[in-house]
């Protein structure tokens, strides 16, 4: 594998583990509330789901050979994710935002 596109691939991994994050917490909040069984078998359903797009995209990209750092790349992208909506949640400007917004989305009209 040459040099672009391993570069190529490993900055994929990285953003795939962002959107991987943001995907996991979305699917959280959907199914939070639902019968275990039915949360059990989304879960299972969506990690299969997110395996084999990750697999599509790495076999379109560099005919699907796999290296351990790839994953790491995918796992740090992961965390990185989570660190940073920490901080953004964390922050007086980003959670007066959000309490405006839940005030305006929560708030029960007649």
């Amino acid at each position: 594998m040459d040099a672009k596109t391993q570069v190529i691939v490993l900055s994929f991994s990285f953003l795939f583990g962002f959107i991987t994050y943001y995907l996991c917490v979305i699917n959280y909040k959907l199914i939070n509330n639902q019968k275990k069984i039915y949360r059990s078998l989304t879960s299972i359903l969506f990690s299969y789901n997110l395996v084999l797009i990750y697999l599509i995209f790495l076999y379109k990209l560099n005919h699907g050979n796999f290296h351990i750092y790839f994953f790491f790349l995918l796992i740090l992208g992961f965390f990185s994710a989570y660190q940073m909506s920490r901080k953004l949640l964390k922050s007086k400007k980003t959670s007066k935002f959000l309490e405006r917004l839940k005030k305006r989305c929560y708030t029960k009209t007649k």
